[in-house]
């Protein structure tokens, strides 16, 4: 990752807590995938937007942190989680994990999954878990779900400050995944960077 001009997120802002969700069992492949990969990389440009994101959250909210379940995430990972939802068909699998064939913005440094937390880590709830597959996880029905009683008010706000304080900071989000923010779009990306295999 160093040698491919990515920095570790946690010197550039010690106070982003980070659990890699990949090098643990708590993902949805069920197995750690990330083996000695433990810290979270990014981009240097992805790394100080993220900082200033952390910066925004506590001036609004000293005692919150941005915790990172995911950052730079190497194309051969990426293989192991899109076989992984083989049984779906290819553009509902393309939903959820972007196709290897084409890269994640994660595979280029630009991508990171993240959460609100404590100071002491412990996340916010934000009505399902990270790598929900599904409408619960979709920022864009939030209202709906809301109305439907399937969301509470304090987790939608919950959301709504997160993506807040990382669009303030220069990220974009997705329709289908509360927690995703790209940095730069896929074709920005490309063109910057080259993938991490």
């Amino acid at each position: 990752m160093v040698r491919q001009g990515l920095v570790d997120i946690q010197t550039v802002d010690r106070s982003l807590l980070v659990e890699l969700k990949y090098s643990t069992t708590d993902n949805f492949v069920g197995k750690d995938v990330y083996g000695d990969l433990t810290r979270a990389y990014l981009q240097p440009l992805a790394a100080q937007k993220l900082a200033k994101a952390s910066r925004l959250l506590q001036q609004k909210h000293p005692d919150l942190r941005l915790l990172v379940y995911d950052a730079t995430r190497p194309r051969s990972v990426q293989w192991d989680l899109w076989n992984t939802l083989k049984h779906l068909p290819v553009d509902e699998r393309g939903k959820y994990v972007s196709n290897p064939r084409n890269g994640s913005v994660h595979n280029y440094g630009c991508a990171v999954d993240l959460t609100l937390a404590t100071q002491a880590g412990k996340p916010l709830d934000m009505g399902t878990k990270f790598d929900y597959f599904g409408e619960l996880a979709y920022p864009e029905k939030e209202d709906l779900l809301l109305k439907q009683g399937k969301l509470t008010r304090k987790q939608v706000e919950n959301r709504r400050l997160l993506r807040s304080v990382m669009r303030s900071a220069g990220f974009s989000s997705l329709k289908a995944e509360w927690w995703h923010f790209n940095a730069l779009s896929r074709a920005e990306a490309k063109k910057r960077y080259k993938i991490v295999e």
